[in-house]
């Protein structure tokens, strides 16, 4: 039952280039009448060991299935119950840098090895001894049969190992996600509470500003009025009229309506909106007439409304150019 020597893989993950060779070494079922009886329970009970084996590392893998350190802890102990002779057998298994040894361990020149692969580059290796000399077998006292699933073992041991570190990664990530994602939350509550209070000094500072005028300045233009000639009184009316504005949005929203308006295009629209002429407003400034109307076409333009047939007393007046902020 003893494998070809020359054939034997020596390193974990590595695949048979001739896998129907392999196959051919199994024993055949029913079994060949030339085999002795008692070879077939030998080679019948060290199936069953192996097969245990096996199962016993999925075991210990689900129960350690976020831990490498303690998988390999438990591994060691558990390995030599699978070998030919367990009470001669002892386990060491080296890891990035650890290294992990049965009770009992200890270093003889009865070893049979194979080295653990990280994607495809070798980071340790796990390494079955026996204690005391046994007949020799397929690898030494070894048998082909422990060194097929010794190859087993340590790919599993691969296997298990980045499939860990590919949950642990996965999992800092996560935490490091929930981290920036508390810190942006936290940044936009503490955004919105600025965004808040810079709203309530903005209310403030209009309330402030209203009272003033209504209380202050609006008196004293009465006074004005009732002392000016007739003729002269709808400038006060105009500067009423312009403190209004002063104490509404109307102007804010004009200058972001169309931010390429001048600031005197800007009080030639406040003027135009309380119903004041061309005539009017360029004896106001002091210009000529010509001077406004081209005034008044560069804000119509602007304004986007040229060539359109919209009167600009009444898109002022109107809330037709709100759209545009």
């Amino acid at each position: 039952m003893g494998m070809d020597k020359s054939s034997l893989p020596h390193t974990a993950g590595m695949v048979s280039q001739n896998p129907m060779k392999d196959l051919s070494r199994l024993w055949p079922i029913p079994f060949n009448k030339e085999i002795e009886h008692s070879k077939v329970e030998i080679a019948l009970r060290e199936r069953i060991k192996e097969l245990n084996c096996l199962y016993g590392i999925v075991q210990l893998t689900e129960l350690h299935s976020d831990s490498i350190e303690d998988l390999l802890r438990d591994l060691v102990n558990f390995l030599p119950h699978s070998w030919q002779y367990p009470e001669i057998t002892c386990t060491r298994i080296m890891f990035q840098g650890k290294t992990y040894k049965s009770k009992g361990f200890r270093i003889t020149k009865w070893r049979q090895f194979s080295r653990i692969l990280l994607y495809n580059e070798p980071v340790g290796e796990v390494a079955m001894f026996y204690l005391e000399e046994r007949p020799p077998a397929d690898e030494g006292p070894f048998l082909g049969e422990e060194r097929a699933l010794l190859d087993t073992i340590v790919e599993r041991i691969g296997t298990t190992a980045m499939r860990i570190s590919a949950e642990q990664e996965l999992q800092e990530t996560n935490k490091l996600l929930n981290v920036e994602r508390k810190a942006l939350q936290e940044s936009n509550a503490a955004l919105r509470a600025v965004l808040a209070r810079i709203e309530e000094e903005k209310q403030e500072i209009y309330k402030s500003v209203r009272m003033n005028i209504d209380k202050i300045l609006m008196p004293i233009l009465h006074v004005f009025s009732l002392e000016l000639p007739r003729a002269q009184r709808k400038y006060i009316e105009m500067l009423r009229t312009n403190l209004e504005e002063i104490a509404s949005p109307f102007v804010s929203r004009l200058s972001s309506a169309s931010l390429s308006l001048t600031p005197t295009e800007i009080t030639i629209c406040n003027m135009i909106r309380s119903g004041s002429r061309t005539k009017e407003i360029a004896q106001f400034r002091g210009v000529s007439t010509a001077t406004i109307s081209r005034h008044r076409e560069h804000i119509r333009r602007k304004l986007k409304i040229a060539n359109t047939g919209v009167n600009l007393v009444t898109y002022l007046q109107s809330n037709m150019w709100k759209g545009e902020s």
